[in-house]
């Protein structure tokens, strides 16, 4: 029989799990499978909460499993990779169970925390060590559960972000990674070690935060009990973990400074790779550890997120029953460019880094009941996110980033050819859309990891560029003067 190199790769949204194989030897996804079909639900018990079930993610994770496996013989898998949401809290006893629902990353309770921690800490920890402020991130939501639930707080053995819980149930290990601490605002990026400046702040105990791993490399052998259940080979090993916008990166190749990736899933997001470490004065821009960041080579990514993009699509969806996506998009594309004056905002998914961390709500602004039908409320919404980016895109200009190429995969948002005309025609750059997902990435990490390639040109030989658009003098006329109104009415809401 003809021995096969197989990769399987694990993204873990907050929508669904997909899960992808790759063939190796010429990089090709050979099958895919999302779970569960309809969107993952997202429980808020209070305003400004989200919470989700790690043993829920498990049980996606088998279900897209046991699909492939019915279609692939699982002892060519060699490795497996995962790419996850980034931002969660996820709390673990000494038995290695939940103690509560993750908080993960658009849940909004622990604002306040890290505006006190902003205040506390010196300005040159935070301009020169972090990087960040310590905002609404993961290590605010733990600081947050010991104030508020301290009986919970006192269950905890170890706290990990939602990738690490899968690999953990993989492996039986309770790591991290160097890259997922610095989501959590708990890496100093000056010393390159764990920020003991956040931890004495926020009085953690630093036994909670497990053993700290690179993204590449063996995080562990497949238990037993799990080759088993799934029928992989006894020597398979965990070999590539990394969050959802580092790991887009790394899907499009966007691993060198200069190289800039875009993701429309839940959230929208603009990520530029950097080899310089850079603080953003007005906190709306994040700096986190890329992927193959290492102590011989600098990199960092610059990431800017809009939490409301496929999300808001999604809520407009189950409104006008549940159509297919593909038919929203369809229905709206000759309505005309600005959707007769009908704007939309898209920040009504907890609070905004963009605007000081502040919850702005969604808003439909001159809506014109004997003008406006479904398809303005359609085309309104994808140009209202596509402005959202745009206006991000400005910040970090501000920075110094140039952005004249964004690459993106052929998912989400961008499959609609009305929101990839306005999101090009707005920012005036280049976009280059691939055939990759964040599954398909996990894969290939995890076959950089193992090092069944040898380098990164190897990893990437075979991306295939599907279409490269370019900005239209024309629309890019039509679409400023309206991008321009959009804009000018945002300091309405904040």
């Amino acid at each position: 029989m003809e021995h096969k190199n197989y990769f399987l790769g694990i993204d873990l949204g907050s929508s669904s799990v997909k899960v992808s194989i790759l063939d190796g030897h010429d990089s090709s996804c050979i099958e895919s499978v999302t779970f569960p079909e309809n969107e993952m639900s997202i429980e808020s018990l209070h305003l400004g909460w989200a919470e989700q079930d790690p043993l829920y993610w498990w049980d996606c994770v088998v279900e897209c499993i046991n699909a492939l496996n019915k279609k692939i013989d699982f002892n060519f898998i060699d490795a497996i990779g995962i790419s996850y949401q980034m931002h969660g809290l996820v709390a673990l006893d000494i038995n290695g169970k939940p103690v509560r629902p993750s908080i993960i990353w658009c849940d909004s309770r622990a604002v306040d925390i890290g505006k006190n921690a902003h205040n506390n800490l010196d300005s040159k920890i935070i301009s020169d060590h972090l990087l960040n402020s310590p905002g609404n991130f993961t290590a605010s939501k733990l600081k947050w559960v010991k104030d508020n639930e301290p009986e919970i707080y006192k269950s905890i053995h170890k706290i990990i972000l939602p990738g690490d819980y899968i690999a953990y149930k993989f492996t039986g290990k309770m790591n991290t990674t160097e890259s997922g601490l610095s989501e959590a605002i708990m890496w100093d990026f000056k010393k390159g070690e764990i920020s003991n400046d956040l931890i004495k702040c926020y009085d953690i105990d630093e036994k909670m935060i497990p053993e700290v791993i690179s993204s590449f490399g063996n995080h562990g052998v497949i238990l037993d009990d799990i080759s088993d259940l799934f029928g992989f080979r006894k020597d398979v090993k965990l070999t590539y973990r990394a969050g959802d916008q580092s790991n887009n990166a790394f899907s499009l190749n966007a691993l060198n400074p200069g190289e800039i990736a875009a993701a429309a899933g839940t959230s929208a997001v603009i990520y530029s790779v950097t080899d310089k470490n850079i603080y953003d004065k007005s906190n709306r821009i994040n700096t986190f550890l890329h992927c193959n960041n290492s102590k011989s080579k600098t990199r960092n990514g610059l990431l800017l997120c809009i939490n409301g993009c496929g999300i808001a699509y999604s809520w407009l969806r189950k409104l006008l029953k549940g159509r297919s996506y593909n038919d929203l998009n369809l229905s709206a594309i000759n309505t005309s460019i600005g959707s007769d004056n009908l704007k939309f905002y898209p920040f009504g998914n907890g609070s905004e880094r963009l605007f000081n961390n502040k919850e702005l709500g969604s808003h439909f602004i001159d809506l014109n009941f004997n003008v406006h039908d479904e398809t303005h409320l359609i085309r309104s919404v994808q140009e209202g996110i596509a402005f959202s980016m745009c206006y991000g895109i400005e910040m970090l200009k501000d920075l110094g980033v140039e952005v004249n190429t964004i690459r993106v995969g052929n998912a989400n948002l961008f499959l609609s050819m009305l929101f990839r005309e306005a999101f090009v025609n707005t920012s005036r750059v280049d976009l280059e859309i691939y055939d990759t997902n964040g599954s398909e990435g996990a894969a290939r990490g995890a076959a950089l990891g193992i090092g069944y390639y040898s380098n990164d040109k190897e990893a990437f030989n075979n991306l295939k560029l599907i279409t490269k658009l370019k900005p239209n003098k024309e629309l890019v006329a039509r679409y400023s003067s309206h991008y321009d109104e959009w804009k000018n009415f945002l300091p309405n809401f904040y």
